[in-house]
């Protein structure tokens, strides 16, 4: 099977604090590997940022020098690759921000890049379903009672979403 990325990572929550609480330790991630910090693991990752615009500022160049790809993830989550890109997301609902939710998105990126996709493309798929099958389930279900299980049995129905989106024009 063709591997786009060998050696690439998928780093989240207890790897970004353990490497916030070393800096040394961002040079040694492999390249094209993936980040996935929510706003507090990238503040202690990269330091406090003035506003907004300074963070994205900061999330492109950070990307670009660690030759990562970093997802920022929140309403609206951003992800900045190492060419300088920067994809924001559309899908997803405020009842995603449930326990696991972040774990589920990192099972996701894994299986990409282990299915060969490139890490940038592995982020933005991975990233869109993920809140997309946020979205199904909350049809479904209720924003107030969406919990990380309802993601993963709308993974199914999100995948055949978007295929015959982009398929059936």
């Amino acid at each position: 099977m063709f591997r786009a990325n060998p050696g690439s990572l998928v780093l989240d929550a207890d790897a970004l604090n353990i490497i916030a609480g070393n800096h040394e330790l961002l040079h040694k991630i492999p390249p094209h590997s993936i980040l996935t910090p929510h706003p507090g693991e990238f503040r202690r990752l990269f330091g406090t940022m003035e506003d907004s615009l300074h963070a994205r500022d900061v999330l492109l160049r950070k990307a670009r020098e660690l030759q990562v790809v970093i997802v920022l993830k929140g309403r609206f989550t951003q992800i900045a690759c190492p060419d300088g890109s920067l994809w924001i997301n559309p899908s997803g609902n405020p009842g995603m921000a449930t326990a696991g939710a972040g774990d589920v998105l990192t099972g996701i990126l894994v299986s990409l890049l282990a299915q060969g996709y490139p890490s940038w493309q592995a982020a933005v798929l991975g990233v869109y379903l993920h809140g997309l099958a946020g979205d199904l389930a909350c049809i479904e279900q209720s924003e107030e009672s969406l919990i990380a299980s309802d993601i993963i049995r709308f993974l199914g129905p999100a995948f055949r979403k978007m295929r015959n989106t982009f398929t059936h024009k």
